[in-house]
């Protein structure tokens, strides 16, 4: 069996540089991100590359796409950010994902009868399954 391939060399030996700057990874892909083999796991191709080409990505942040293209792994257009701030450059207002929900994980409607509000945080939770918790209990 030949020595291991360096993970650098793995990852950029499926990378096609654009004329914009991107490096596209040409690896196998999720539905939407580049992944590769890495410490005997899958990781984010862009992930890898920012790890490797810049240092570890910081605690509870994101690697976000400045150019846009999902399929780069340029650590020059990768920046860390909050799942937050991720979101709102990826044009999803904080929320709107949540706020589109018409019904509960367990099936209930979000309707005026069935919809309890937390006043401090604003976030709905479903009456129904808020008793059956209570009943639980």
């Amino acid at each position: 069996m030949g020595k291991p391939v360096p993970v650098r060399d793995r990852l950029m030996a499926k990378v096609q540089i654009a004329d914009n700057g991107c490096w596209n990874f040409t690896g196998a892909h999720s539905a939407t991100y580049g992944q590769i083999w890495w410490n005997r796991r899958q990781w984010l191709a862009h992930r890898v590359s920012y790890a490797i080409h810049v240092g570890p990505i910081p605690e509870g942040k994101q690697i976000d796409h400045k150019c846009r293209n999902r399929s780069c792994v340029n650590p020059d257009h990768l920046e860390p950010v909050t799942a937050w701030e991720n979101a709102n450059r990826a044009g999803m207002p904080a929320g709107t994902r949540q706020r589109s929900k018409t019904h509960c994980p367990e099936g209930h409607p979000y309707d005026e009868a069935n919809t309890y509000v937390v006043p401090k945080s604003g976030h709905r939770q479903c009456r129904t399954c808020n008793k059956r918790r209570s009943a639980a209990r």
